[in-house]
């Protein structure tokens, strides 16, 4: 009667074995690893000049392409421009960090707008002065007489002045 019992945990410990997760048993899942290619190994593999053609620097030993090298084409580090420097908006390729906003002139608001009008985005776009969807900024450029309430997301420092010293007021927006 021992024997039946010894077989029996005998059986027993194989399977535990092979159940039993390691380093020792983790595969890589079948399909998923291919032999890599051996090159120059005769005439039914990539045999002979094994893709390198025919003479020049780059069929030697040893040989090594420049990075970024395009063959003779004009490279793309010297294709771009060369604006330098954190402080510059331009810096950036592609402008990236560029503000965009809609130039208003002061002189623009005397010639369409009345005294007393209170000038908000809705009626620049009715005007034709802010057409896209971008922020609104008020400049200098220009002379003001009339009393206006100006509604914008920035005014320059020297627009602001004109602004009041005509007697209207400023208003910022939230962007």
């Amino acid at each position: 009667m021992a024997e039946p019992e010894a077989k029996a945990k005998d059986a027993a410990a194989p399977t535990e074995r092979s159940q039993e997760i390691g380093l020792h048993n983790l595969k890589p899942k079948p399909g998923s690893r291919k032999p890599r290619k051996r090159i120059g190994r005769g005439e039914g593999s990539t045999g002979k000049t094994s893709g390198r053609g025919h003479k020049g620097a780059g069929s030697r030993s040893g040989s090594k392409r420049k990075a970024g090298y395009e063959g003779g084409q004009n490279p793309i580090h010297m294709r771009m421009r060369k604006l330098r420097g954190p402080h510059m908006k331009k810096s950036m390729p592609f402008e990236r960090f560029r503000t965009k906003t809609q130039p208003v002139n002061v002189g623009d608001l005397e010639d369409r707008f009345d005294a007393g009008a209170e000038v908000t985005l809705e009626s620049l776009r009715e005007k034709g002065l802010a057409k896209r969807s971008h922020p609104v900024k008020i400049l200098a450029s220009g002379d003001i007489s009339k009393e206006l309430a100006v509604h914008a997301h920035a005014f320059s420092e020297a627009a602001k002045q004109k602004i009041e010293a005509a007697g209207g007021s400023c208003h910022t927006l939230e962007s």
